[in-house]
């Protein structure tokens, strides 16, 4: 047992340095985790940013004034004032994403309860900031006649059987770089795993040590579990610095719950991850091969995982048999402790699952490794 334990103690720093000489494949361990990151919790925001917007004041009245005046940096840029026949040139030329028409006699009308129409033009194509664009505008619009108006309309509508009121739970601020920053990791975690297990095993074969380590007297899962530790060591370094410098430090996100918690279910899903590397690793036969395999198999996976979709809303079908697959807990565990603070007594199901599962492909792979080395 102890030789055994050295064996893949000392097969895996071998690993490690051979990843180490492998620069570009290091470099792009280190884009994924940084850069790639940042720019996805910076830069790809799912909040309403300097939307474009036209408003065609036909009243030309003090209500109406307040409320053009009342669309701001940063959601909107300054509303440009336009006459009604700029409205279908600038729209079919892409000036603005919403364009705002008060009709004539509006406030006189408003005033007087007429409920006149207000059109709002909305440019679909930029379907983020439609629907979200066109609820806030909705809100200030009638937030202004209100105030506007003294109160009048809201008197009027006191009469509606409910009233609404909006609690907003774990991000209060509505901001998307808490979920885009970290569902980017968790994404990453996937496919960088899968990617440096299946190249470490390619790389054997290429270099062709592959028949050095079969000449020398250790077992088919001494090999496999060192290249899992291995790999498995440098894409949790990764996340721990992902999580405490970028997101953190960088960006000035904090995860909700605990980073060790998160830790220990990435530690067992890497143990699917990994071993799904190794496994398509022994399928194909060269790094373009595995480039293939890897569209086929871990692109649908992380999308069908819930990190954009909600398992929820896909066919009945395909969330059964998401449910079956460990990314779909990881997933869920990741944005229970990352999002919502949850701990062990709540997430502990997801990681039953991810660590049985894991287990399971784990010694199918290792089977499937074992037959390739006798081939």
């Amino acid at each position: 047992m102890i030789r055994s334990l050295s064996n893949i103690l000392w097969l895996g720093l071998k690993e490690l340095q051979s990843l180490r000489h492998d620069t570009f494949l290091l470099a792009f361990v280190v884009y994924s985790f940084t850069f790639a990151v940042y720019s996805h919790a910076t830069g790809v925001t799912h909040n309403l940013r300097n939307a474009a917007i036209a408003v065609v004041d036909e009243d030309r009245s003090t209500l109406s004034a307040r409320i053009a005046d009342a669309f701001l940096a940063p959601a909107f840029q300054s509303p440009d004032r336009i006459a009604p026949a700029e409205m279908s040139q600038g729209m079919d030329a892409a000036h603005w994403t919403f364009v705002l028409d008060i009709p004539p006699d509006f406030e006189r009308d408003v005033r007087a309860g007429r409920q006149p129409l207000v059109q709002l033009n909305v440019d679909a194509t930029a379907m983020l900031q439609a629907g979200i664009g066109a609820g806030i505008i909705e809100r200030i619009v009638t937030e202004e006649v209100a105030r506007g108006t003294g109160g009048e309309a809201a008197l009027r509508n006191a009469a509606e059987p409910v009233a609404l009121q909006l609690r907003v739970a774990f991000n209060q601020a509505l901001d998307s770089a808490r979920f885009s920053g970290a569902m980017a990791i968790v994404s990453n975690v996937t496919m960088l795993s899968v990617l440096l297990a299946g190249a470490a095993l390619i790389r054997e074969r290429e270099h062709g040590t592959i028949d050095h380590l079969l000449a020398m007297p250790l077992t088919p899962i001494e090999i496999m579990l060192a290249k899992l530790w291995a790999n498995g060591l440098v894409i949790l370094t990764a996340v721990s610095v992902s999580l405490i410098v970028v997101l953190g430090w960088a960006v000035g996100v904090k995860p909700a719950g605990s980073i060790p918690l998160f830790l220990a279910g990435t530690t067992l899903y890497l143990f699917f991850a990994t071993s799904l590397g190794i496994f398509l690793g022994t399928v194909a036969r060269s790094m373009p091969q595995l480039g293939l395999l890897f569209i086929l198999t871990v692109l649908p996976m992380n999308m069908l995982s819930g990190a954009d979709t909600p398992i929820e809303s896909m066919p009945l079908p395909l969330q059964f048999t998401m449910q079956l697959v460990p990314s779909t807990h990881f997933v869920s565990f990741a944005q229970a402790i990352l999002f919502r603070g949850a701990d062990l007594a709540i997430v502990w199901p997801h990681f039953l699952a991810t660590g049985a599962v894991g287990t399971a492909f784990l010694a199918f792979g290792l089977s499937r490794f074992r037959r390739a080395l006798a081939t």
